[in-house]
């Protein structure tokens, strides 16, 4: 959804500069639910169970502790798996990822810390853990959007 969504902003902007844009590209979403079915939900699921077990409620600062944990080593390592997975899926080559990691991963691991670090805060902290990963994907609709117009 946050494929489209994209897409559909980026139509309307384009047909506000009296340009037409273009059709819709139901290969894209088709990608992104790949990834979310087979990559994110699982990943995440794992990630937030092991979590829980490597930094106890009872160990001090542990509320810190899980965010450090979360925002500098499974986010940059989880935005990274995106880059590779949608770069196969598009079918493209080695040359086209670096490119593409070379142009956008920065600017988006920097938003990814703007936009996820309080959505992870509560997460991470307050929210039951078998609902962390609905929880994020409640964030990730509008997260999506942006990845995809980074990506482009």
């Amino acid at each position: 959804l946050g494929n489209l969504l994209s897409q559909w902003l980026d139509r309307r902007r384009k047909g506000k500069g009296g340009s037409p844009g273009k059709d819709l590209d139901f290969l894209g979403p088709a990608r992104f639910a790949i990834y979310g079915l087979c990559v994110t939900g699982p990943l995440s699921h794992y990630f937030y169970h092991f979590l829980e077990v490597l930094v106890p409620s009872s160990v001090p600062y542990c509320m810190v502790k899980r965010l450090l944990l979360d925002r500098l080593i499974f986010a940059p390592a989880f935005l990274l798996l995106f880059f590779v997975i949608m770069n196969v899926l598009e079918g493209k080559n080695w040359s086209a990822l670096q490119g593409k990691v070379r142009s956008g991963y920065w600017t988006a691991l920097k938003m990814n810390w703007k936009v996820w670090t309080p959505f992870q805060f509560i997460n991470i902290n307050y929210v039951p853990v078998q609902f962390r990963v609905l929880f994020a994907n409640l964030v990730a609709l509008f997260w999506y959007a942006y990845l995809a117009s980074v990506r482009k």
